[in-house]
């Protein structure tokens, strides 16, 4: 029930491990206490990146505090969802302290915050993650070094893992497949490294310079090991979603078949609660609204083919057909987590040229003219983009809102919508950007509407 630290009541917890299994005590509390308490709508939020338990509530309550003054009628249940995740304690969230720690080469390295949440998400990996740790510190110049360090980041991430969640980290399916095989680990290291190092630096000088020459590629391996950390997030928010959270949900409504459930979530947590759909059983339709808060996955998640390959589509395709109401997907220009460094860690397998050569060919300018503050992420983005930079792609028939005008006419019954939310979400540095920056009334007012909630 209700913590004293939570800004909202009846509030209830489900803690879900990274191959699904939930906590059944807390399940079975929310099954029994959503009837007692004559729960009418029961909001259910995802977090994305973060280390602990305290950072996920702390979360919760402050996007959670203004629902009961906005809807003072409603019936309104609050369920956090908690799953094996993290963030690397360097990235910028607005009204929270950020930590940066320079090594004596003057890049970033692990410090000890960042060291214990990687060894929280990835147990029984102490050796490795401090072997990655003394490679950033030291930078070693001889060659190969590098090529070693991707060896150990690829093991610490295991980057084909056996078990349930070997097949949730793909975003689009060609005539069936999986496509899921990211450059940054099947590619040489310092050539990732370096094109990381050189998105870094465009994004740290606002786009508006650009430096000649190769950066050190160790000025990357920092971003490497972020991003290759945050891929195995990836896939576990896909397990947890389909084999954890979408059958929870089926239960609940069995339980208590009046409950409209209402899934909101944030970063990869949106990608958790759009994979709980997949994982529905059959009729259920107590799903009421989804509402994605800057979506850490590909932009064509939810589309029947691709544009550029009419053979794939997205790994979510028709599944907003499961939603009794509309899917609702928030996106802001300001999110440079999601519109920089996610092309350039994501690319679709069976696609030849790859994430390389274009920030490659970009940096040589052969590109053809573009503007100064027209980036290596814009480049990419159009194929490798993701929901929370510029909203769903390639479903027919979504229509677009500024967020001013989606508070103020009734959202679609149904279907994807996509709302440009870059009004209140643009605050933070580089290189998360206004990725973190979702605490605000007007999201929490989008929640209400997507759902239908007075």
């Amino acid at each position: 029930m209700a913590q004293s630290a939570m800004s909202v009541t009846p509030y209830w917890e489900l803690t879900f491990d990274a191959d699904g299994d939930v906590d059944g005590a807390q399940r079975d509390r929310l099954l029994a206490g959503a009837k007692q308490r004559k729960v009418h709508d029961l909001i259910v939020f995802s977090h994305g990146w973060n280390s602990d338990r305290s950072g996920a509530t702390a979360l919760y309550s402050r996007f959670f505090a203004p629902f009961p003054q906005l809807v003072p009628g409603a019936r309104i249940g609050y369920v956090g969802v908690l799953w094996p995740s993290m963030r690397f304690s360097d990235e910028p969230i607005p009204d929270l302290p950020r930590s940066v720690v320079a090594g004596v080469n003057g890049g970033p390295v692990l410090d000890e915050e960042t060291r214990h949440a990687l060894l929280e998400t990835f147990p029984g990996r102490a050796t490795v993650v401090e072997q990655i740790a003394r490679m950033l510190e030291q930078r070693p110049p001889e060659a190969g070094e590098l090529e070693e360090f991707g060896r150990l980041v690829r093991l610490l991430v295991d980057g084909v893992p056996a078990g349930p969640q070997a097949p949730f980290a793909a975003d689009t399916v060609a005539e069936g497949v999986p496509q899921d095989e990211p450059e940054m680990f099947a590619g040489a290291t310092a050539a990732v490294c370096e094109t990381f190092a050189q998105a870094l630096g465009r994004l740290r000088s606002g786009g508006g310079s650009r430096e000649f020459g190769l950066p050190n590629p160790w000025d990357g391996a920092h971003e490497l090991l972020r991003q290759a950390t945050y891929y195995a997030m990836k896939r576990r928010a896909g397990t947890v979603g389909e084999r954890g959270l979408g059958p929870l949900i089926g239960r609940l409504a069995a339980a208590a078949p009046g409950v409209r459930v209402h899934l909101v979530g944030h970063s990869f947590g949106a990608r958790l609660v759009s994979f709980a759909l997949r994982g529905l059983p059959r009729g259920v339709r107590t799903v009421k609204s989804v509402t994605l808060l800057q979506g850490a996955f590909s932009h064509y998640a939810f589309a029947t083919r691709l544009p550029h390959d009419p053979r794939a589509g997205g790994v979510l395709q028709g599944q907003q057909n499961r939603v009794d109401g509309p899917l609702v997907c928030c996106f802001s220009q300001h999110d440079s987590a999601l519109g920089t460094m996610y092309p350039l860690a994501s690319r679709m397998a069976g696609d030849a040229r790859g994430v390389l050569a274009e920030p490659e060919a970009v940096a040589a300018g052969d590109t053809g003219p573009a503007p100064a503050e027209f980036g290596v992420g814009d480049m990419l983005g159009a194929r490798w983009g993701a929901l929370g930079h510029d909203g769903v792609q390639a479903v027919p028939g979504t229509p677009a809102y500024p967020l001013a005008k989606a508070l103020t006419v009734p959202l679609p019954a149904s279907g994807c919508v996509n709302i440009d939310a870059a009004a209140v979400v643009r605050r933070g540095g580089a290189p998360a950007g206004a990725h973190c920056d979702i605490v605000h009334p007007e999201l929490a007012r989008i929640v209400l509407a997507a759902g239908r909630i007075h």
